[in-house]
């Protein structure tokens, strides 16, 4: 009877440290090479859609490899992270805005040339695919408005207003995250990396601002409940192993981050030069309802974490996050534009490994603590 006791009382006290990916995977280089071909004119849609399927199948099977108690698809099939709604638009011009990184390579986004706005294709679909394919259960990433909200050129459309194209894009946007909520998905994460670079291009804050309105003008659409399986991820770019804004400290972002309605923020943290700095200021701005996944993974050092380097990550954030309340994740998708090399397969599929195995073993630390606190 009493050993029965003992064992109920250990297993409460057992500290679970939720752990989920980012979204992306760098694709197989035969994917790459049909997309380009594609791109081209030199392969027909149906072959490179038995490539896409293909690459998906094998980046699951890799997925559930690790041991992964949540898995994305990877987003194999997404062009980026950002622009899978608007491949294939016609009213798009390739000139709009433009995004400097730090080593000085750039991303320029398209400009919309008419309206009315539309996604040519949305999240859903990719989930609906993985779901197909696994018993696992499935995270999905989609865009912020915010992000797409720069497709809008500043000398305006003949005929079509910014205020028509924000309601266009809010309905787009809420149909996004609405249809992976109603297609089961775990949960979902709005990719919010701009949030750092806003500060950059305005630091009176006025577009972060506008940003942060923005997108809760789409959360405010679901109930309670609902924004209890909705997240969003910040960091400060990652593509080709540079950022656009890891110049722009946390402290300045934090809190105006945590006014968005959301529960779950994922949070670059593992590549952080001043982590005791990031802590206090999660502490001091995050809401009581609010989880906070931290990236123990740094995506943009080919140096691979042990797991023992992850759960000491995880002891020092515990001392600073109340632990029903802490998470652990990667600190960027691993290739957030289809094209972006840079980060080997083999690489990211070895540091989501020693995430989960990090985070176990950060569980067994803290359960050993409490446990003997508690006895």
């Amino acid at each position: 009877m009493h050993h029965c006791k003992l064992f109920h009382h250990h297993k409460r006290l057992y500290m679970k440290i939720p752990t989920e990916p980012i979204g992306s995977i760098p694709r197989p280089k035969y994917l790459l090479d049909a997309m380009a071909a594609f791109a081209k004119s030199e392969i027909k849609q149906e072959e490179l859609s038995i490539l896409f399927n293909k690459a998906l199948v094998e980046t699951i099977i890799e997925f559930e490899a690790t041991g992964s108690p949540v898995i994305t698809d990877g987003e194999q099939n997404k062009p980026s992270f950002a622009t899978y709604p608007i491949a294939g638009l016609q009213t798009l011009a390739p000139d709009g805005v433009i995004i400097p990184f730090a080593d000085g390579h750039t991303r320029q986004l398209p400009k919309l040339t008419a309206g009315p706005f539309k996604y040519q294709a949305h999240a859903s679909s990719y989930l609906k695919t993985a779901k197909s394919i696994t018993a696992l259960p499935v995270k999905q990433a989609v865009i912020s408005v915010s992000a797409l909200s720069l497709l809008y050129p500043q000398e305006g459309i003949d005929g079509y207003t910014q205020e028509q194209f924000i309601d266009d894009l809010l309905n787009e946007a809420e149909k996004d995250i609405r249809d992976c909520l109603n297609a089961g998905a775990y949960n979902v994460q709005v990719d919010f990396t701009e949030a750092r670079l806003a500060i950059k291009l305005d630091p009176s804050k006025g577009l972060l601002k506008a940003f942060i309105d923005l997108n809760n003008r789409v959360l405010n659409r679901f109930s309670v409940e609902e924004r209890k399986r909705i997240g969003v991820h910040t960091c400060p770019g990652g593509d080709h192993d540079s950022t656009h804004s890891a110049d722009i400290s946390y402290t300045e972002l934090l809190p105006y981050l945590f006014e968005l309605n959301a529960s779950n923020f994922y949070l670059e943290y593992a590549a952080e030069k001043d982590k005791q700095t990031v802590l206090q200021a999660i502490k001091e701005t995050a809401k009581p309802t609010h989880k906070i996944f931290i990236g123990v993974t740094d995506v943009l050092d080919p140096q691979v974490e042990t797991a023992e380097q992850v759960k000491d990550l995880i002891l020092e954030a515990a001392e600073v996050i109340p632990l029903e309340r802490l998470g652990t994740t990667d600190d960027c998708g691993f290739s957030p534009f289809a094209d972006d090399t840079s980060t080997s397969r083999q690489t990211a599929f070895a540091k989501i490994r020693a995430r989960i195995e990090g985070t176990l073993l950060a569980e067994k630390a803290l359960t050993k603590t409490h446990f003997s606190i508690a006895g």
